[in-house]
């Protein structure tokens, strides 16, 4: 049988590296997309340092900077005060810290960069508008079926297809993301059109009971985004606007003015259900290994849900590109990302509750958070953000 290509299952951003990683290192690659185009939803999205560790070795740093922006700090906020908690400045003294910038970026724009890259490459095939079912081993190599019957033969399968993985599904049955009480709304406007008094040059989280807004500047400062989450029992029908308006006015009423006028732009027609998964160490099966969200879903607390998938497919296409069994790779990245991954989602899930405490829980965390300084940021960010120790 001829060399077979690595098959990779979702065309996100873990799905893309782990295709370029491994073209950068000759390997046939085939990506296969259930939607019917490459692209991605168009919200938001920020970046720590660590993810830059992987954009440099791909050479694709200067593009992706191009096309996002830094922020002047990431800052919280109390929702209910507008008193501001913790600021971290992402200025030199930042980049000579953690070596790289802390961005922030139009995920279609970063998709873009990537697609373009991809489509660049010769080692890499592209396929939309196929949604994979499932897959098989069968010895010497994978195989994935698509919705429409067909089946692809590949060395390897990388199941990166999200936290809702048909592969993972397939794989460990393990039932689905585990929802939190918790439910999102995204928007994303013109700054022109932003009447709230809030800031424009800086990411903030402003926390409040049962709530938190996050807002900050894309694409020069020509839009503006907007992420209101809160605790939602969430039994309004899906897609039913009115209801969700009214849910946000009630949770929001006693915010600070600045939130409410936010909460009047929002876009209702999508309500997103914030979850995550317990970590688990068992990410393969045979030829066939899982990565990002598929592995290891995280809450948007450390806004690290994107990196560690951008991280993963790096690490793998190293460790592939290595050499060995397909079982001693498999199980040695996982080994390798197991503590790291599992550290951001239980980290999520602790700070989770610190923003959205009541009564004296809130008042005890705010102060911690007031209390803390910017060496003190550093350094309890400095486990993530100095990276990731990637095969070569």
């Amino acid at each position: 049988m001829p060399d077979l290509p690595i098959l990779i299952v979702g065309g996100g951003l873990g799905g893309l590296t782990a295709a370029l990683a491994l073209a950068r290192r000759g390997r046939a690659v085939r990506v296969f997309e259930g939607a019917p185009a490459f692209g991605a939803i168009g919200y938001g999205i920020q970046f720590g340092p660590n993810v830059f560790h992987v954009f440099d070795r791909l050479g694709l740093m200067e593009r992706v900077m191009a096309v996002g922006d830094e922020p002047s700090a990431v800052t919280m906020r109390d929702g209910l005060s507008d008193e501001e908690l913790v600021r971290i400045p992402t200025d030199a003294g930042f980049k000579a810290r953690f070596k790289y910038p802390y961005l922030i970026i139009h995920r279609i724009d970063l998709h873009n960069v990537m697609i373009d890259a991809c489509r660049a490459d010769d080692h890499i095939e592209l396929i939309a508008d196929a949604r994979i079912t499932g897959y098989a081993n069968r010895g010497t190599f994978a195989e994935i079926a698509t919705e429409g019957g067909e089946t692809h033969e590949g060395a390897l399968v990388i199941g990166a297809d999200g936290i809702g993985s048909t592969l993972r599904a397939r794989m460990l049955d393990d039932g689905g993301p585990l929802p939190n009480g918790y439910v999102a709304h995204r928007t994303i406007i013109p700054m022109e059109e932003l009447k709230a008094d809030v800031p424009t040059d800086v990411v903030v989280l402003w926390g409040g009971p049962g709530f938190h807004i996050v807002t900050y500047p894309l694409r020069h400062g020509a839009l503006f985004n907007i992420v209101a989450v809160f605790r939602s029992a969430n039994e309004a029908p899906r897609g039913d606007v009115e209801a969700y308006r009214a849910e946000l006015q009630q949770t929001y009423s006693g915010a600070h003015r600045c939130l409410r006028d936010l909460i009047q732009v929002m876009d209702l027609e999508r309500r997103f259900v914030v979850g995550d998964r317990h970590p688990i160490r068992k990410w393969h099966d045979g030829r066939v290994c899982l990565l990002g969200d598929a592995a290891h879903p995280t809450l948007q607390t450390l806004a690290q849900g994107a990196c560690m998938a951008i991280e993963d497919g790096l690490h793998l296409a190293a460790l592939i590109d290595r050499g060995g069994g397909h079982e001693e790779v498999f199980t040695a990245f996982a080994a390798d990302r197991v503590v790291r991954t599992a550290r951001v989602t239980l980290e999520s899930r602790a700070i989770w509750e610190n923003y959205h405490g009541d009564g004296v829980e809130r008042e005890v965390a705010f102060q911690q958070f007031r209390e803390r300084s910017v060496e003190d940021s550093y350094r309890c960010l400095a486990w993530l953000y100095d990276g990731f120790a990637f095969a070569d």
